[in-house]
């Protein structure tokens, strides 16, 4: 375990010299590379945003997967007059509406049906965006009923 003297330092060789360089570039250049990527919000906030709309479609299929498993047990347990009964109103409910929506147009100021058609034609063509949305929303409100219970 012997030290060399302070005062006899051994110098290092130039190719010594350049291969520290030479490290010393690629750690900085990996160190820059890395900050660049932390400092791109844009593609990070588009990876989140990624990885979100895929979890929510995940849960969307298993909760429409848990529902049309519930509806078929139910709809089996329900009697048939029940059922016949539940269609009768159901169309009826259906006409009732049809005549109301008839009735609402009519009475709707032109600017207002403007409005509502821009605002359909946007959720139209945000489709998947709003579904995504809806998804997010059905999954927090899952869980915050969960954590209540």
């Amino acid at each position: 375990m012997s030290k060399p003297p302070h005062d006899k330092r051994s110098t290092p060789s130039p190719d010594d010299l350049r291969e520290q360089v030479e490290e010393t570039r690629q750690e900085l250049g990996q160190t820059v590379e890395a900050l660049a990527a932390k400092a791109d919000v844009k593609a990070r906030a588009q990876e989140k945003a990624a990885e979100v709309k895929q979890q929510a479609a995940d849960k969307a299929g298993e909760l429409k997967a848990k529902v049309t498993e519930t509806a078929t047990q139910v709809q089996h347990k329900i009697p048939d007059p029940v059922i016949d009964k539940a269609a009768s109103a159901a169309e009826q409910a259906r006409a009732k509406a049809g005549q109301a929506a008839h009735l609402l147009q009519e009475k709707t100021p032109e600017p207002v049906r403007q409005k509502v058609a821009q605002g359909t034609q946007m959720a139209r063509t945000n489709r998947t965006l709003l579904l995504a949305a809806a998804g997010v929303a059905g999954v927090v409100w899952l869980v915050c009923r969960r954590s209540k219970g």
